[in-house]
């Protein structure tokens, strides 16, 4: 049986459908088990990113299928409101993508395994503790969303800025205009005239509002008034107790505001998992690992062993 490299698909979730690519691996049959590999995007991000096009395509090319879907909210998949950011729909996104893996004929059912790419790191993280039909979980440049928005991202003052997104909600119920917020400059030239020089934030950027990255549906806003929920969230929460599966974790070494060096050596030194490893691509950064040619390969040199070794 013939079948096209990537199929997009849509695959029902709660009260909407949630819009995935699948890629499948050179010779693909049908009539074959595949493991498989659910690669989650970015915060901001889309299928047709970094999860996708660089991540996506490579693991399958090693011979795996992998699913790429955008996050419920978000991208192609359906769920009002538009643009939430909400770590507990994301995380739960894994469990709707897995109820349809598992009815895929050429899916081994028990050979499941997740990636999750910067933020998706840490939701990969925290479904992969209850969501024990993955097996084997791999995160690049992978963040605690919630300890960012604890931390850095409500300017180190989490009760002021719920208090305002409490406000804020309650301005959109009564009819309000809704508060959708630009997280990035709207060029690597703005960020230069607003005089961003932080890695992290000066390199997305460059990757998502540029030619280097840009993708339709890879916009990075944030509704405002429901953010509230990853303030309180916290991705690695009881690890030391529920993550056991196989663990393996990249970083680059050139650490930024969004804090990925620091929580995969967070993460490396509390998971219970008995088979963990962490990777540093030396001399990369952040979004280096998103898509350049010589940390990607690090970072899939040490992932595709791991996934054919436990899955």
């Amino acid at each position: 049986m013939s079948t096209p490299n990537i199929e997009t698909v849509s695959l029902p979730a709660l009260y909407w459908d949630i819009a995935a690519d699948i890629y499948f691996p050179p010779g693909f049959d049908a009539t074959q088990k595949y493991p498989a590999v659910i690669s989650a995007h970015p915060i901001g991000s889309c299928k047709e990113q970094t999860s996708g096009s660089v991540y996506g395509k490579a693991i399958a090319e090693a011979g795996f299928v992998v699913i790429v879907p955008d996050a419920s909210f978000q991208g192609a998949s359906g769920g009002e409101p538009r643009y939430l950011e909400d770590p507990t729909f994301r995380v739960q996104d894994f469990s709707y993508v897995i109820d349809y893996l598992v009815t895929l004929p050429y899916v081994d059912e028990d050979r499941i395994g997740a990636l999750g790419i910067c933020g998706a790191g840490g939701y990969a993280v925290n479904a992969t503790m209850t969501e024990r039909r993955i097996k084997a979980l791999g995160t690049v440049t992978g963040a605690n969303y919630g300890r960012l928005m604890q931390e850095a991202f409500t300017g180190y003052d989490p009760i002021a800025a719920m208090e305002a997104q409490a406000a804020q909600r309650t301005a959109e119920v009564k009819g309000a205009q809704l508060r959708v917020d630009d997280l990035l400059p709207e060029s690597p030239a703005k960020a230069a005239e607003l005089g961003i020089t932080e890695i992290d934030t000066a390199e997305a950027t460059e990757y998502y509002r540029s030619d280097r990255g840009r993708a339709e549906h890879g916009v990075n806003r944030a509704l405002f008034s429901h953010q509230n929920v990853a303030v309180g969230w916290d991705a690695f929460n009881r690890v030391e107790k529920l993550l056991t599966q196989p663990l393996c974790i990249v970083v680059g070494d050139k650490p930024g505001a969004f804090g990925a060096y620091r929580d995969g050596y967070e993460l490396l030194r509390r998971a219970a998992s008995k088979d963990k490893q962490i990777v540093v691509a030396e001399g990369w950064s952040h979004y280096d690992l998103y898509d350049k040619p010589e940390p990607v390969k690090i970072a899939l040199d040490a992932l595709i062993p791991f996934y054919q070794k436990h899955l």
